[in-house]
């Protein structure tokens, strides 16, 4: 085993009406005003931002909301929070919802801790973050895991741009998880939050070498996530299936199931440009790539993928046919969750949601003819190689051309 540095500082709340005691979690920060940060109707229609400001008023604890977080959150709207932040005096900032919700939490906090630099720059690493608020999570789904990892993600969508920071200064002070709150959450949503958690648990273990306990962890994860899916798709409100995927969710993105190794995320990255660029949700856009890059990949790491195939899918043969049969099956899982498996259904999919200002128009024409172009391919794969300037994962570093021919792959037909 490699040598690691494992922290995981978040205070977990699990179970039924947890959110109530969302007041002593924000005193335990020593915070006395925090800025709530949520999507739309659903946090106010479920009654459950009245659930959370009711707790806080009771506790003596001010408060500024602060809502409107879309899917693939984005530069601009951080700025505006950070400014309303600044301008309440907010010393904690709450995200509800989502990896989007608590994404867009997280710069707030970085921006609003260092009102002088942008927080862009910050995010890209030409400004070093030192310090932050603290950030606390009430989560209603099951999938990004950001409620216990020190990543987050934002699109700078004047740059079309998708990166994540990783700091420690990510992980959250608490993290609130009552599974019943994931029960109105869309079918279609659910499944891309499974999608998420397979891809955070699958982009560690297939990148690095044998690890026993920290490969059993992960092995032990993927499975059960496949387990419960099923169960959802049974019944898209079995309780017990949606607490077992939303500490899965937690579990996959908190770096346990990584100890000791290195992961490889080409697939995020591979997926980080068709969300910037199409809107495409992300677990859609993990699901759209994972079949091709697997398929490329594995030749380099063969045996790797082997232990995948025996012990996640429980496919007892061995060599090549193994690995194929093992993509097979993953392929069919995301299928059967009703998810796109190449690049035009994932494409076409965000047409139809709109799920993106701008990118609606633009991914309609880019799929009408059933198609995405090889200039769009192209200019994926320079995107999402920095200009070229990068290479992509860790299973095979990846140059621009390789993700080119990945995303070639992913398309219908290849």
């Amino acid at each position: 085993m490699n040598s690691f540095t494992y922290c995981s500082p978040t205070e977990v709340l699990f179970g039924a009406d947890t959110e109530c005691r969302i007041a002593r979690c924000v005193k335990n920060c020593g915070s006395h005003k925090a800025m709530l940060v949520y999507g739309g109707r659903s946090a106010r229609e479920s009654g459950l931002l009245d659930r959370i400001t009711e707790a806080l008023e009771d506790g003596g604890i001010a408060y500024l909301l602060f809502g409107g977080v879309r899917p693939n959150p984005t530069v601009s709207h951080v700025r505006e929070g950070i400014a309303r932040a600044l301008e309440f005096g907010a010393d904690l900032v709450v995200g509800i919802g989502g990896g989007s919700a608590i994404d867009t939490a997280k710069a707030i906090a970085h921006g609003a801790a260092n009102p002088k630099k942008e927080i862009w720059d910050i995010w890209t690493g030409k400004e070093r973050l030192k310090e932050s608020l603290p950030i606390g999570v009430v989560l209603t789904i099951a999938a990004a895991g950001s409620e216990l990892s020190n990543s987050a993600v934002l699109t700078n969508e004047e740059l079309g741009r998708k990166q994540g920071l990783t700091t420690e200064l990510n992980r959250p002070a608490f993290a609130i998880m009552n599974p019943a709150l994931t029960i109105s959450v869309p079918y279609y949503q659910k499944c891309c939050g499974i999608a998420d958690i397979m891809m955070h648990t699958m982009e560690r273990y297939l990148g690095r070498e044998d690890n026993a306990l920290t490969d059993a962890l992960a092995e032990a994860l993927l499975r059960t996530v496949v387990e419960q899916a099923g169960k959802l798709m049974k019944d898209p409100e079995d309780l017990d299936a949606l607490s077992e995927l939303m500490w899965a969710g937690s579990l996959s993105h908190s770096g346990l199931t990584g100890l000791g190794g290195q992961g490889d995320w080409a697939c995020h990255a591979l997926g980080h440009e068709l969300s910037a660029r199409f809107g495409v949700t992300h677990g859609a856009s993990l699901t759209a790539v994972w079949p091709a890059w697997a398929s490329y990949v594995y030749p380099q790491n063969q045996r790797r993928f082997e232990k995948y195939a025996k012990h996640v899918w429980g496919i007892e043969e061995e060599g090549e046919a193994a690995v194929q049969r093992a993509i097979e099956k993953t392929r069919r899982f995301f299928e059967s969750l009703s998810l796109p498996v190449c690049l035009e259904d994932a494409i076409a999919q965000a047409a139809g949601e709109n799920s993106a200002p701008g990118a609606a128009g633009a991914a309609a024409a880019e799929s009408a003819a059933g198609t995405v172009s090889d200039e769009v391919l192209h200019e994926l794969a320079f995107g999402c190689s920095r200009k070229g300037q990068q290479t992509v994962g860790h299973a095979r570093e990846l140059l621009e051309e390789d993700l080119y021919q990945i995303y070639r792959n992913a398309c219908k037909g290849l």
